[in-house]
């Protein structure tokens, strides 16, 4: 998996090519493509198919329906903002791997009960950041964690030094991506 996840909304479908391009040119191969749009489900399929060496992913994905769409689409995987246990068995069914959003012990203890080891903090900024995932991972050792929300390239470097990072997901990775193929 790739350390850094975009999170990436596409209003139109012909927006992809130029954002996709300028993650590649910045040494990003990822992208969580949010399935919030009504062009998301076309984005992702046509994503996948023309960048296959990227790891194109689904992300907002709130229900099964979402999920086997954005599979079917060619999600290589998928997101939710929280935990859905229907969207859970679904990638466990398909060998898709899932990342639920979670924020309080209860969510993580859900999360392990179906499986799951690595989750979205999310919003990470305004619960906690860091140090609430420090806290969290002491009660919890086995999981890892991929803060989106206020993580920004001024604050990257702290979050991946820790060991109970996998990755680290967020907007702004775009938006920086898109202003350097412009300089």
């Amino acid at each position: 998996m790739d350390r850094i996840i975009p999170v990436v909304v596409f209003k139109q479908v012909e927006e992809r090519t130029k954002v996709l391009n300028a993650l590649k040119k910045n040494n990003i191969n990822c992208a969580e493509i949010c399935f919030r749009t009504d062009c998301a489900e076309e984005a992702i399929k046509l994503a996948a198919r023309e960048f296959p060496d990227m790891n194109i992913g689904a992300g907002t994905v709130i229900n099964k329906a979402q999920a086997v769409k954005a599979i079917k689409a060619g999600a290589k995987f998928i997101v939710s903002p929280g935990l859905s246990e229907e969207v859970a068995k679904c990638c466990k069914k398909k060998g898709v791997p899932y990342y639920p959003g979670v924020i309080t012990p209860t969510e993580i203890m859900k999360a392990l009960e179906l499986g799951l080891t690595v989750v979205k903090f999310f919003p990470s900024n305004v619960f906690g950041g860091l140090k609430a995932m420090k806290a969290l991972s002491a009660p919890f050792p086995q999981v890892k964690f991929i803060p989106t929300g206020g993580v920004d390239s001024t604050n990257i470097d702290e979050y991946l030094e820790w060991d109970k990072i996998y990755a680290v997901g967020g907007s702004s990775f775009v938006k920086e991506s898109l202003e350097k193929c412009q300089e």
